[in-house]
């Protein structure tokens, strides 16, 4: 009998510990990053130099992994379908692609920005396409900066849940943990 009062004393306290953080933060997993970027990513962009070398480039099945590889960074997953026009005429190839960078939470729109987006390592296939890749990389760099410094990686809702209506009330930064991104909502 004591063994089940101490138990069901634990389970209490361990509720209580839980309801008092969300009083006084906001988590975010990667589960739920990763849901918002499939349904919001639309990045399909021309890039190069016309006339020369030109690429169509659609981004798909981005996938999230906070503060795991590199702290207080997150790293971005996904593929991309690459349709290039250069000199030697149309061609067409599969990318894998590796983004990393800086979160941010922008209070004012109750968003989290993916800051200082930076490509740091793709394949593509077929694997000539290499070269001409290659050259077209620093367009393609820019280009995601561009587009995720203007884009929402996730936008707090404050018709969803009490706690994510209380974040973008009273949000005061962003922290990066391991697999997640916590909104405090003191300092």
């Amino acid at each position: 009998m004591r063994k089940l009062l101490l138990g069901a004393t634990a389970l209490i306290f361990a509720g209580l510990l839980a309801g008092c953080n969300q009083l006084t933060q906001y988590t975010l997993n990667e589960q739920q990053v990763n849901e918002y970027l499939q349904k919001h990513n639309d990045y399909k962009k021309q890039i190069g130099v016309p006339g020369l070398v030109e690429a169509q480039i659609v981004l798909t099945d981005l996938t999230s992994q906070i503060g795991r590889s590199e702290p207080g960074k997150v790293t971005l997953s996904g593929n991309a379908k690459v349709n290039i026009t250069s000199l030697l005429g149309p061609q067409q190839a599969d990318m894998k692609l590796t983004l990393k960078a800086q979160p941010v939470f922008d209070r004012e729109k109750g968003a989290i920005f993916l800051k200082d987006m930076e490509l740091v390592d793709y394949t593509i296939q077929p694997e000539k396409m290499q070269t001409v890749m290659k050259t077209l990389t620093p367009y393609l760099n820019q280009s995601l900066k561009t587009y995720f410094d203007q884009r929402p990686a996730y936008v707090l809702n404050a018709d969803g849940s009490k706690a994510e209506a209380m974040a973008k009330k009273l949000a005061k930064g962003l922290e990066v943990k391991p697999g997640q991104l916590v909104i405090p909502f003191t300092d």
